[in-house]
This record gives structure tokens, sequence and C-alpha cells, in this order.
């Protein structure tokens, strides 16, 4: 169990008799005392030592209680430190200003010692409540961000999953959705993305395809070219992915149905499956459709052979303002070389 230490009191007065029956009478009901004969000497003390609260005289030389109350809480280190000002003032514009600049309580003089040692109790057990609410608040706040994180942390695990589960059907290493995850967040890198944001489309990323899990084999796994009919349901796997990745409040989920739904819209507005065209797709989106391509084109499947990079590059290069976002293509060619090794390191 915590231990409480005595409560310190400074208190801060020019006339030491002051300073002797209230120091007296605080020991007595055990708090420990410390004094000073001015403000400067208060402000001094507090550089070395913070007490739990401050007994401050108003009318002092050099330098007055209300200058040395602003100085302490225009600090960040002891604006948290309670002031009662003890004062023979008992206009309403001393008492107004007093609050106004951060007193907890004021005491006129002469004072009565009970009176004084209420308010003490008060302000000092006041101050610790406050303490130990921020120290649970800090607590449980580590706590949820231990629980969030655990969470996204599975949300991510879930998506790589489901991501790879999804790409089996037609591409039974699961490669394609890694490296495309990590080429969408090299050209992220690339546009400067946030480092958060770049951390949630790695993964999101991998989900682009996840609706080709409600395409039928005989349309998903054809060597050959599709009817129209056959591609107006392939189409649909864009929709499908999209919402069986809706309705969450995860960020990563929902940037995942983002690009679910928009990796096959074209920067000219000829794409699917609503024909948006320009910025009107969503950023992240148009990375993944670079990046979506360009693996897609390098990768052997069992109805096709691989492009060459060189061939794969120049076609996206003639696409340019087509179908992607131009200022993308260009950051793609710039990271080209970091893309490649990502390709030789997932291969499959």
């Amino acid at each position: 169990m915590k231990t409480l230490k005595k409560p310190l009191i400074l208190v801060v007065d020019d006339e030491p008799k002051n300073i002797q029956v209230i120091g007296k009478y605080l020991h007595d009901k055990d708090y420990n005392v410390s004094v000073a004969a001015n403000g400067k000497a208060a402000l001094n003390f507090v550089q070395n030592e913070l007490p739990d609260l401050i007994l401050l005289d108003i009318e002092m030389p050099e330098m007055d209680g209300f200058n040395v109350c602003k100085i302490l809480k225009s600090s960040e280190r002891t604006s948290k430190i309670p002031v009662i000002f003890l004062t023979a003032k008992v206009g309403t514009a001393d008492i107004l200003q007093a609050f106004e600049i951060g007193a907890s309580d004021y005491i006129t003089k002469p004072f009565q010692t009970l009176e004084v040692l209420a308010r003490v109790k008060t302000q000092v057990e006041n101050k610790r409540l406050k303490e130990n609410l921020e120290e649970l608040v800090d607590a449980r706040t580590a706590e949820l961000r231990k629980a969030l994180e655990i969470i996204e942390n599975s949300n991510f695990d879930l998506i790589d999953r489901l991501g790879k589960a999804a790409e089996f059907r037609d591409n039974e290493t699961g490669m394609h959705v890694v490296r495309m995850g990590h080429y969408s967040y090299l050209l992220g890198e690339a546009i400067q993305l946030e480092q958060s944001k770049l951390d949630i489309l790695l993964s999101a990323s991998m989900m682009h395809d996840l609706g080709k899990i409600g395409i039928p084999d005989e349309i998903l796994l054809k060597p050959g070219k599709l009817t129209i009919e056959e591609f107006e349901i392939m189409k649909t796997h864009t929709t499908i992915g999209a919402e069986l990745l809706s309705k969450s409040d995860s960020q990563l989920l929902i940037l995942a149905e983002t690009i679910a739904l928009a990796h096959h819209e074209k920067w000219n507005g000829s794409g699917y499956p609503k024909g948006l065209s320009g910025t009107e797709i969503p950023l992240e989106a148009r990375i993944v459709a670079i990046a979506d391509v360009f693996d897609a084109l390098t990768s052997e499947r069992p109805y096709k052979k691989a492009w060459s990079v060189e061939d794969t590059i120049n076609l996206i290069q003639s696409e340019k303002g087509k179908h992607f976002d131009p200022e993308l293509v260009d950051a793609f060619i710039e990271i080209l070389p970091k893309v490649l090794e990502i390709k030789s390191k997932f291969l499959g």
C-alpha cells in the first residue's frame, strides 16, 4: 500500500509573526512547513522542491503576491500548486484579481487559525485527489492503448490472412498480395504519406481483391478472354469486396473497403464500378492501381506468361494520365529499384 508523506506547505510572508503562528499550527496538525520571507525567496524555493500548497501574502516588498502567483501559474512545473492568498485586502477587485490569476482560495487578515487549517486541509486533499485521478487516467489510458494495439495487430493479421485466402484461388503462393502491399507502401512513402497511413496502407492494400471470393471459378480461372457478360460479373469483385469489408469502425478496414471498391477506377474516368476520374478516386486506390498492374503483368499465371519489367513500365508510362495518376507514375518509376528488390525478395 502506498504510504503518503506529510504534505509540505510553503508559507510566504514578510511578517515573521504570521509565519511563526501559522507554521506552529500547521506543524502541530502533521504538516511539513517551509517558509519564505518574500516573493523571490518563494520562487527560488520551488525551483528545488514542489510544495503541496503555498500560503502567499499579497502585500510584500519588491514583489507582491499577485506577481509571484502569476509566475507560478505561468510555469508548467509549478502551475498545479494550489495557492491561498493571505491578505488584509478585502476589496472586491482584489478578490477577483486573485482568482483571475489562478488562486485557489483567499483568506483575509486577521485570520482565524481554525479557518486557515480547514482551508489548507481542503486544498491539500483536492490536490491529492486530482493527482490520484491523473495517475488513474494515465494508467487506464496506457491500458486502453495496449488493448487497441492488440486489436489493431489482430486486424492486421486478419487482413493479411484474408488477403492471401482470396489470392490462393488464382495464385496458390499468395505472394501477389504481399508484394502488392510493399509496392503500395513504397509508393506512398515516395509521395510522403504519414507513417501511420503507410502502416495501414501496407495491409489494407492486400485486401484489394477480396471480392474475388464471390466470383465463380469458371470465370476467375478462365484461361482465355472473358466474354462481355463474364467481364461484367468479374467487375463485381470490387463491390463484393467492399461489402465484405463494410460497416467497421477500424481505420484499417475502412481503408481496405475504399481500396477494394476503387482500385479499378481510372484517371480518365473509364474505370469501374463508379466511373470516377482524377482526384475523385481515393489516393490510396490510385496507388494500389499501379502496384496491382505492375505485379500482375510481371507475374506468371496458368493462363499467361510474365511480362518483362521493361515492357510493363512502358505500358504503365503509356497509360499515364489515362489509367493512372500521372504524378504517381513518375514516383513509381523513381522507386523502381526498390520495387524490384521487393519483387525478388517475395518470389512465387
